[in-house]
């Protein structure tokens, strides 16, 4: 019996999102952020919190495998009846920086990458920063057009919710 061949990203910019600079051209940019708190505290609480999946569940996705972030995993996730298959393509722990970004496979109803950090200022401030690009990766958001960006940014802000302190 033969390994299963490993899907390929739909997109070749791998990376990009973590990258200080410009996102890539040809593709809509999103970049937001809420303020967490400040101290090694807040961000080793809210890194971890990311690292397990809880802005993607705490915005009403289910994750599948439901382990931790792990660089190089295949996921998918669910939202009602959409199947949104991604790969975590880098994973992030450095002294003021944790999260991980992941990319498109096919499938996705988008193309693209989209990253999940927090991060923390000189000031001693923890962010909980999501930055993506995409563009339409099915016929379905294609056609969905302007509305499909109103659900993308829609989702983004729970995620940022699923994390922000109440």
């Amino acid at each position: 019996m033969r390994p299963t061949p490993r899907v390929s990203l739909t997109y070749t910019e791998t990376g990009a999102t973590l990258a200080d600079g410009e996102l890539p051209p040809g593709y809509a940019h999103l970049d937001r952020r809420v303020r967490l708190g400040s101290g090694q505290q807040c961000l080793e609480r809210a890194g971890a919190a990311v690292l397990a999946w809880r802005a993607q569940r705490g915005a009403g996705l289910s994750v599948t495998p439901g382990d931790n972030v792990r660089e190089g995993a295949d996921v998918v996730l669910r939202f009602l009846l959409l199947r949104i298959p991604c790969r975590v393509v880098r994973v992030v722990r450095e002294p003021d920086r944790i999260g991980f970004a992941y990319g498109t496979l096919a499938g996705h109803p988008e193309c693209g990458e989209e990253a999940f950090l927090v991060t923390r200022d000189p000031d001693g401030s923890v962010w909980f920063r999501i930055r993506a690009f995409s563009r339409p990766g099915r016929w379905y958001t294609r056609l969905a057009g302007p509305l499909a960006r109103v659900v993308q940014l829609a989702v983004t802000r729970r995620y940022l919710r699923a994390l922000s302190p109440s």
